[in-house]
């Protein structure tokens, strides 16, 4: 065969299957980003303090890594605010959309936890809260580099790290107040999804999940892979409306949160014990990438979830 055929023969097919090659959820970033954000020197990640400013630095420094661009008229990916009279920030990236920019697709979790116990007469004094919630940072970081890799969202994709969940939602409302909520046509809210919910692997659920066909849709681009999205199973917790969610949900937004916690059996939840030697990595994996694939068609702007139907609390 004549040596420039054989080479454009086989250049062509290299591309093709470059072309053809997805990317994937990355174990072994589940593995660094989780065990990072769960580490003794973020300190708990507590608000306004050291630990939580060394948590933020490390998410910031993931987007800047992912390439992401910033929220808005921000200057970095630093959203600062006030509250309780003192300086807090969430973390935002942003992949603008190609073909639809003014529609919203949000991926978020909370970066704070509980900080150190003082009271505490043991060796362990540090709530790392691995599961509540660097499990769900992790997801957001590592959907941030899919979906940059991907690089096919015809919506604007959003990532948000919220800070001041544990005190009363402090991230999650000032967010909602500074961003049109009639833009965003779906909220991804990830919180503890570390450990095997009640079904065992493959499995999470969906708070809110009558509440609109956000759950329907999901579950219908998971057809043909093992896992699956249920509703919520602990109604009486109310855990639709005690996530950073909710102050968006309030308002129309189809923003639901994603879990596997075992609420009524949970043995790590707010423990000093909740450290990432506790969680399941591998099917956390499974998780992040049953949320990218079920997000799909949202992204893509195939299709638009209805609104979440306003029901008292």
């Amino acid at each position: 065969m004549n040596l420039t055929k054989y080479w454009l023969l086989f250049s062509f097919f290299g591309v093709f299957a470059q072309a053809q090659t997805k990317p994937t959820i990355n174990f072994q970033e589940v593995v660094r980003i989780e065990t990072e954000l769960a580490s003794d020197k973020m300190q708990g990640r507590e608000i306004f303090t050291p630990g939580i400013e060394l948590a933020s630095a490390f998410i910031e420094n993931e987007f800047k890594k992912a390439n992401l661009s910033t929220f808005q008229d921000l200057k970095n990916y630093r959203q600062e605010f006030k509250a309780e009279g003192k300086s807090a920030n969430n973390v935002i990236g942003m992949l603008l959309g190609k073909t639809k920019p003014d529609e919203f697709v949000v991926f978020s979790a909370h970066y704070d936890h509980l900080g150190i116990e003082t009271k505490s007469s043991g060796k362990d004094k540090i709530y790392n809260g691995a599961n509540d919630d660097a499990s769900g940072v992790t997801a957001v970081i590592e959907l941030a580099n899919y979906f940059k890799k991907l690089n096919q969202n015809e919506r604007t994709i959003i990532f948000v790290a919220f800070t001041g969940e544990e005190i009363g939602g402090f991230g999650s409302a000032y967010f909602s107040e500074n961003i049109n909520p009639d833009k965003i046509v779906a909220m991804f809210n990830i919180e503890m999804i570390g450990t095997e919910s009640k079904w065992g692997k493959d499995s999470a659920y969906i708070t809110g999940f009558e509440k609109c066909d956000f759950g329907t849709i999901l579950q219908e681009n998971l057809k043909g892979t093992n896992f699956n999205f249920y509703p919520d199973p602990y109604p009486d917790q109310q855990l639709f409306y005690r996530s950073d969610n909710a102050r968006l949900a309030a308002v129309g937004v189809p923003a639901h949160t994603i879990s596997t916690s075992k609420m009524d059996s949970e043995a790590n939840y707010h423990q000093l014990s909740d450290e990432v030697s506790t969680l399941d990595l591998k099917n956390m994996t499974e998780i992040i990438s049953a949320i990218a694939i079920s997000s799909q068609s949202i992204i893509s702007g195939k299709v638009t979830p209805t609104r979440v139907i306003k029901l008292k609390n």
